[in-house]
């Protein structure tokens, strides 16, 4: 555990963030090394399959990724004020609001995801594996729900190493168990799912194990969560926009998704191998971003309003020289690694170039909109996030209807970039409103800060 209410904010933000990052690589290295072993074993067309429902699994997984983090929120601001037995009372609130979730992702999921998939138009040739992958992934989703969940309380005390141990021998089992279950056992498409979900099920497991044991402030009892049942209304209200945020977003990406489907399954393959190097980018300001909504949680419960100020200036500065960096760095190799998963489709190369010239580029721009929603979320403020969630989809779907029909798979690759500068004025505006607040109370830590969407 680590308090964030003392020292170097920078210093602080970086050592919480840097395990994040590192544990990030591990998942976005087995992600690539999926895609390397379904493109290079069953086909282009088995890897637009597989890309082609990640909107959909984006739509639903994206309520628990969101909402988990949401539901940590009481947790880190608990302890912040030094309060442990509100840390356990909320952290049992959050799971049982995350028992919810799961069964209601599982449930539409295996139900309604291949609707989904025929509602998208999903190429007739990628359709069938497609689906198979969706039930596959959705009929154990509940395994990753409570890994995020695990994830999120843990690195809300502080403590981002533990979920770095953990998601670094998680991905290694991933990618091994991809290698085994499709290349070895010949279990197609589905074997790519349940290897992430036999992966994330051993990795909860073990974590239950390490919490109970080397975390007792999380050692929940049945009076903590007979107590935490009347929390229920806080890590809902912050979980819930922040799930549904997500969900938002997917939504954009889904008739994105559309747009591409209608390009033809060489589009959607392009496009998966794309995004799947270009996620390499975005990792460090996903870090930077997890770490400041913990470190403004806990901070807003010490009362510390100067030092929230600084934190945020500071990570803007140092996430955008980053994110500049890591651009560029893909611009350069993006397309090699691309070749290498497609098998050298000059065409498919060519259009994920596309990607990485009006993404990649831009990554310092997402950067910004990144951590200012966490600063933003850290602060208690869940309205503004999903306005610019909503804004963000809105961009997409404009993008894929006005934009892709006309110049083709440009269009698409535009539509991202065009989503980010859309969804960041709520959050600008919502952040500098906190700020002046903030700057008021830095002199006189009794008043009680009011919520501002």
């Amino acid at each position: 555990m680590q308090d964030l209410t003392k020292g170097s904010p920078v210093r602080l933000i970086l050592t919480f963030a840097v395990p994040m990052l590192l544990g990030g690589l591990f998942q976005q290295t087995y992600v690539l090394i999926d895609a390397a072993v379904v493109g290079m074993v069953l086909g282009v067309e088995s890897l637009a399959a597989v890309g082609g429902s990640q909107s959909v699994v984006f739509l639903l997984m994206g309520i628990s990724m969101g909402s988990s983090a949401g539901f940590a929120i009481p947790v880190a601001k608990a302890f912040g004020a030094g309060d442990m037995s509100e840390v356990r009372k909320t952290a049992a609130a959050g799971l049982l609001l995350t028992i919810g979730v799961a069964a209601l992702i599982t449930v539409a999921g295996v139900v309604g995801g291949p609707l989904l998939l025929n509602v998208m138009n999903t190429p007739p040739e990628i359709i069938e594996e497609a689906t198979l992958f969706v039930r596959a992934l959705f009929a154990g989703a509940s395994t990753t729900v409570l890994f995020n969940y695990q994830v999120a309380t843990v690195r809300a005390l502080g403590d981002s190493r533990t979920p770095l141990y953990l998601l670094i021998g998680s991905s290694i089992f991933n990618a091994l168990l991809a290698l085994l279950f499709v290349g070895g056992f010949g279990w197609g498409v589905a074997g790519a799912a349940l290897a992430t979900l036999t992966a994330h099920g051993i990795a909860a497991a073990v974590f239950q194990v390490i919490i109970w044991r080397r975390l007792p402030i999380l050692r929940l009892s049945r009076a903590d969560f007979a107590a935490g049942s009347s929390h229920l209304l806080e890590p809902f209200r912050l979980g819930l926009p922040m799930g549904l945020q997500w969900s938002v977003i997917a939504i954009g990406s889904m008739s994105v998704q559309m747009a591409i489907n209608d390009l033809g399954p060489l589009s959607v393959a392009a496009f998966t191998a794309a995004m799947r190097v270009d996620s390499f980018g975005t990792l460090p300001m996903s870090a930077f971003s997890t770490a400041l909504v913990t470190y403004v949680a806990q901070n807003r419960g010490a009362r510390q309003w100067q030092r929230i100020r600084q934190g945020v200036w500071r990570t803007v500065l140092v996430g955008v020289g980053i994110s500049v960096v890591a651009g560029l760095i893909i611009v350069m190799i993006g397309s090699s690694i691309v070749s290498i998963l497609t098998g050298g489709d000059g065409e498919v190369i060519a259009m994920s170039r596309q990607v990485f010239l009006t993404n990649s580029t831009l990554h310092w721009v997402l950067a910004i909109v990144f951590i200012t929603r966490a600063a933003v979320q850290g602060m208690d403020v869940a309205s503004a996030p999903f306005i610019s969630c909503v804004g963000e989809t809105l961009g997409r779907i404009a993008v894929a209807l006005l934009l892709v029909p006309q110049i083709g798979f440009l269009g698409v690759a535009l539509a991202a970039p065009i989503a980010w500068l859309v969804g960041y004025f709520p959050l600008g505006l919502s952040w500098f409103r906190q700020r002046a607040k903030i700057i008021s109370l830095e002199q006189d830590t009794e008043t009680p800060l009011p919520l501002i969407a």
